[in-house]
Order: structure tokens, then sequence, then C-alpha cells
């Protein structure tokens, strides 16, 4: 068990972080790929890939999963600033990470050249990086960033609710436990953490499996460990994210009924979002995610009720109808070829 030690600041300081970026997500979902026992939650992902990943993966599987990919991308939100990162990491600091990192499946001239600061060798990751990306979680990036952001927004609601203890006592029940002052967290191995005043973050991640992780940054001792929490803990909620029937013909159907932003705009809302989480969501402004929200409430599709500062809304029984019919909608099968 890992048990967490809070002060007064400490608390004070929680706060939730919207994701570790993707290019981590893409680095952990390599992990699931590749390591003898994944997930069961993570099955239909997995089957939409072949065997064989490619060789412009190699150099980062055989690093798999011992490198803190978050270190050397400053866990940065986008593809492009993670990688600048990565490629601008001082050499002592790239040296400390891959120095302990020794594999079969890693090339030792390469893995010395890397050692050594040999910028091409940093670049073969890098590229290797993007297109583990680029494979694993770009296409489904969408809908995987709109999960974080519904679990966060969760996070946040009963933050404004309850409080920072009663966030910590809710964050993940079955894994962490809230006992003032002290959060006890599953871990596969005892340890003691005094936080110090540093505060905590916390950041729900998509593969991620039980049970979280606390991450802390080993090029500044004085910044907030991070505890990063599992955001699909079910098969069903990790089926709806990466389901191609969620581009199929129903889909199709349900962007012509609505308009391609507005059935976006449903299919964001039913998780549970105000107006500002569905401006992010859509990449359009509030103004505009307002508008799109009163048409699907004058259709009844979505209700809105004002919450302290903030505007709610949820989806209706109408509208979650609306989005089963159209999402289960299958394509007629083909005959297989003989």
């Amino acid at each position: 068990m890992l048990r967490i030690h809070f002060t007064a600041d400490d608390l004070a300081r929680v706060r939730v972080a919207p994701t570790l970026g993707p290019l981590t997500e893409a680095f952990l979902g390599l992990h699931q790929l590749t390591g003898r026992n994944g997930c069961p939650q993570f099955r239909p992902w997995r089957r939409l890939f072949s065997r064989t990943l490619g060789d412009g993966l190699r150099p980062l599987a055989s690093l798999s999963p011992h490198l803190d990919i978050g270190t050397l991308t400053k866990r940065d939100t986008t593809v492009e600033g993670g990688l600048d990162h990565l490629l601008g990491t001082p050499d002592r600091t790239f040296r400390l990470e891959v120095a302990h990192i020794a594999t079969a499946r890693t090339d030792p001239r390469w893995h010395t050249a890397l050692q050594q600061g040999d910028l091409p060798a940093r670049r073969l990751l890098a590229d290797s990086l993007a297109a583990c990306h680029d494979l694993t979680v770009g296409p489904h990036w969408g809908r995987l960033r709109a999960r974080l952001d519904a679990v966060r927004a969760e996070y946040g609601r009963t933050l404004v609710d309850g409080g920072v203890e009663q966030l910590l006592a809710t964050a993940h029940p079955q894994r962490i436990r809230w006992r003032a002052p002290v959060l006890e967290v599953d871990y596969p191995r005892d340890g003691e953490v005094h936080l110090e005043g540093r505060g905590l973050v916390l950041a729900p991640v998509v593969f991620l499996p039980d049970p979280p992780v606390l991450l802390t940054d080993g090029q500044d001792p004085q910044a907030p460990p991070t505890l990063a929490i599992p955001a699909v803990r079910d098969v069903l909620t990790a089926a709806a994210l990466w389901s191609e029937e969620g581009n199929g013909p129903g889909r199709h159907s349900l962007n012509a009924l609505l308009g391609r932003t507005r059935a976006a705009a449903l299919d964001a809302v039913s998780a549970g979002c105000t107006t500002t989480e569905l401006a992010l969501r859509l990449n359009v402004s509030p103004a505009s995610a307002s508008q799109h929200a009163t048409v699907l409430r004058n259709a009844n599709l979505i209700t809105t009720q004002r919450r302290g500062g903030a505007v709610l809304h949820t989806i209706t029984p109408l509208g979650i109808d609306l989005l089963n019919r159209t999402t289960t909608a299958r394509a007629p099968e083909r005959a297989t070829p003989v």
C-alpha cells in the first residue's frame, strides 16, 4: 500500500490535470499491445491491429515499458510540443532516463548512442513515438479526450460540491481511500510519501490499468507528484471509445439529421458537461457551443441547469434513445472471400 501524507497546504494545492498528454497515452497503449497480459477493457481496441506493428515502432517498443516518456515529453497536451520537449531534453537528463534500460530487444549500438547524446539516435526515438501515436491513439483521440474531459469534469463537480476531501475519497474508491490526513492507494509495494506543501495532481489516464500510479518529476523535486488514475475501468466504457460503430451508417444518419457539429455536441453531452467544456470538445467558441446546446434543448434532447456559476448540460432519455439507435446501426455483413 502507498500512503500519501497531506498537510493543510497540500489539501489547498490539490488540482486535476486534463491529461498526461497524447504521447504518454500512446506509449501506455503500446505496452497494452505488446505486453503479455493485456487488460480486458482494451481487447476490442487491440483487435483493430495486426500482430505485426511495423518496423517504425520497434525502437520505442524495445524500451517499453521502462522508459519514463512523461518526463521526456513534459506530459505536453500536444504531440508537437511533446516531441519538441523530447528532442530538447538535456543530455544528462536523457542519459539518466535511458541508462538503466537494457533489454534483449534493444539495439545496443542505438542504446549507446542515445546515452551519448547522439541527435540522430534521439530523432529515431522521436519518430518512433510519433508513429506510435499515429497508429494507436491518433485515430481515436477525439473520443479519448472527450472521456478524459468527462472524468475531469466529474472531479471538478465533486470538488465544488463536496470539497477536496470528498474528491480524494471518491476519485477511485475501489483503489483509493481517504483517511485524513493520509491518502491510501492500493499499490504493488509499500511506501510512504510526504507531500510537504507541494500538493498533489490527479490525472485521469485512458490506457492505465489498475492500480493508480504515482508519478514524480525527476528533474524538479519541488514539483507536485501526479497520481495517475484509470479513466476506463470496464469493457462497456472502453468499447465505446474506439468502436467503429460510432462512425458507421447510423452515425452518418445522425449527422444528416442534426448536422455534424450538433451530432458531436449531443454525443459530448451524453457524459455531462458545461458550456465551456462543450466548446472545448467541439473546438468552437463558447457562444457557438451555447447555440448548439439551445437547439438540442429545444428539441428535448438535452436539459440544462445552472450549477453555481456554470451551466450544466445533460442528455435526456429521448437523446439517449436517439444516440443508441444511430450508434447500433450496422452495415450489411460482407461475404468472406474464399
